[in-house]
């Protein structure tokens, strides 16, 4: 390890770089535009997915959310363009009857216009039970989401999202305890939850129970979530209680517009399969790039050797030995490679950096691991490439590269 820390070493690997700027640029640059693609890649796949999170990630990933809509078959004396709607009945029968199913959450929806003090703002009014908050995980800053005393006493409590509280209340001014008015009722404020993207900001939740007695709903509900369990197939879930529901409501076992769906979990493995893709191909161009950089560097180096045959001559002349010459080529070749990582880590790092400011990409990033890996890999391949230069540097006989013209 001692020539690391040789001055004279150091010296002529300056001296070499020195007088061959053009080339050394060359050179290097396979290995920095390798580990750039690297660095920009791996980052930009990780900003698809922490933005695909965001979206998406309070949400149970094995959920579907489905709604009744029209027949668009007859069937059973019931003419086509049959309005559905789902019941709290229809949860029940999801509850007992379909297997692999973990939640079945009705939610009603409605908009409407919400007054405080002087502020009034138009906002989405939901009607959700506590359990929403297991398929949905609410990001609480402020009290706590409805629970089932809510629901059995058909309070008249709210939780609003925090968007919503920035239209109604002045900043730092105290949001629970507070009441707002959904079309002249009050209600007080219990809760203030960071939104999704998902489902959108300017939310309202009030208790289904409540809901359903304001709004005069019965039994009747918009919509509803249905989480599977971990070891189920979302997709054959979906499909049973389809069945069911069309079996209760008489639908023709055909008619697929008699409810309107959108499965998550299909989704969101579909995007998991994307980035599992994206990320894989992102480690082969960038590790492809890493070597076709390093081979770059090392027939450079190839050349170098060439056109120092006569100085290698006159070292081993006098009294270089053949493993100092060798130490030294490979140490170039370590050198230029590490000098052409750093500065693609720095430029990766850079353009993210630009890229997570212009807001094109949510927080994309590469773990340290990740970037040490690759710094890992360049050492490795480096120091094997540069063997080759090195052979033939060692192999070059004193006379005969004297003679060298």
């Amino acid at each position: 390890m001692k020539f690391l820390f040789d001055s004279d070493t150091w010296q002529e690997i300056y001296g070499s770089i020195r007088k061959n700027k053009t080339r050394t640029v060359i050179t290097i640059f396979g290995a920095f535009w390798g580990i750039l693609l690297l660095v920009g890649l791996l980052g930009a796949a990780k900003g698809i997915e922490n933005g695909f999170n965001s979206m998406f990630g309070d949400f149970a990933t094995n959920s579907v959310f489905m709604s009744g809509s029209k027949t668009s078959k007859p069937f059973k004396g019931f003419q086509e363009g049959r309005q559905i709607d789902l019941t709290t009945r229809d949860v029940e029968k999801i509850r007992s009857e379909v297997e692999g199913v973990e939640f079945v959450v009705p939610r009603n929806v409605t908009g409407s216009q919400v007054v405080y003090g002087l502020k009034t703002a138009n906002l989405t009014v939901f009607g959700d039970y506590p359990l929403l908050d297991k398929v949905q995980k609410k990001k609480l800053t402020a009290g706590r989401f409805i629970n089932q005393q809510d629901i059995n006493e058909n309070k008249k409590v709210c939780v609003i999202s925090t968007e919503v509280y920035k239209q109604l209340f002045d900043k730092n001014e105290e949001a629970l305890g507070s009441y707002v008015k959904i079309n002249n009722i009050g209600y007080m404020v219990i809760g203030v939850y960071k939104p999704s993207r998902f489902e959108g900001t300017n939310n309202i939740h009030i208790p289904f129970s409540t809901f359903k007695l304001v709004y005069n709903q019965g039994d009747k509900f918009r919509w509803m979530v249905i989480t599977g369990k971990p070891e189920y197939d979302i997709e054959q879930v979906e499909s049973d209680v389809k069945v069911l529901l069309s079996s209760l409501h008489k639908i023709h076992p055909d008619d697929n517009r008699a409810f309107r769906g959108f499965n998550l979990g299909k989704e969101i493995a579909k995007v998991t399969g994307f980035l599992t893709g994206m990320q894989f191909l992102t480690w082969f161009v960038g590790i492809a790039t890493l070597i076709a950089g390093v081979f770059a560097i090392g027939n450079i180096l190839l050349i170098t050797v060439k056109e120092r045959t006569k100085e290698i001559g006159i070292r081993r002349a006098l009294g270089a030995t053949p493993r100092k010459i060798r130490q030294q080529i490979i140490l170039e070749s370590v050198f230029l490679t590490l000098l052409a990582g750093s500065l693609g880590i720095i430029a990766g790092g850079l353009i993210l950096m630009a890229i997570d400011a212009a807001d094109l990409l949510t927080n994309p990033t590469v773990d340290i691991p990740i970037v040490l890996i690759a710094y890992t890999v360049l050492i490795v391949l480096g120091t094997l490439i540069g063997f080759i230069p090195a052979y033939m540097a060692t192999i070059i006989q004193p006379i005969e590269a004297l003679r060298e013209e």
